[in-house]
């Protein structure tokens, strides 16, 4: 594997996000058990985007021109992962800003891209004077395990927009 470049996304870089194979098989989830979060067998096979390409591409244009932090991971000009942070600020006890997307293509994953590209996205968010990142993160086991291996916690100031969209998202912080 040659060198993994780590730069800024351009708008005109946006289509690159359709040469990613975002596949996910889910072995176990957490979700709400009588009350409790346990995790639970899914089998589940994730063939493509999440909510479909469309929002990605729509949300990572819009993350770019509003201001927000786009980071790709290249690999020979080949796109291979990204990070995006949008540049609202929102929360009463904490200033958060919301970690919208982080995504690395099949083949790349478990290399430490994705930790790469967090950290990346968290020392430029440090710049905007504010207290935390805010992660709605889908509820797949591995995905949970990576969140809270690279720091980040339950949030203890809940966003009801995010969790109201899809409860079974864990909505987590990471402290700057």
């Amino acid at each position: 594997m040659s060198d993994i470049i780590y730069r800024n996304l351009e708008l005109t870089e946006c289509e690159k996000i359709n040469e990613m194979n975002p596949y996910q098989y889910i072995g176990k989830a957490w979700r709400e058990v009588d009350g409790k979060r346990q995790l639970v067998e899914i089998d589940y096979h994730e063939t493509d985007w999440p909510n479909g390409y469309e929002e990605h591409f729509t949300n990572l244009k819009d993350t770019i021109i509003n201001g927000g932090i786009a980071i790709g991971a290249f690999e020979n000009d080949k796109l291979i992962g990204f990070v995006t942070v949008k540049s609202e600020i929102f929360g009463e006890k904490y200033k958060h800003v919301l970690l919208d997307q982080l995504f690395i293509t099949l083949e790349y994953r478990g290399k430490g891209i994705g930790k790469e590209l967090f950290f990346k996205s968290a020392n430029r968010v440090k710049e905007w004077n504010v207290d935390k990142l805010y992660i709605c993160a889908g509820s797949a086991e591995e995905t949970i395990a990576f969140y809270f291996a690279i720091g980040c916690q339950e949030a203890e100031e809940v966003n009801r927009e995010f969790y109201e969209s899809d409860p079974r998202d864990f909505q987590l912080e990471f402290e700057l």
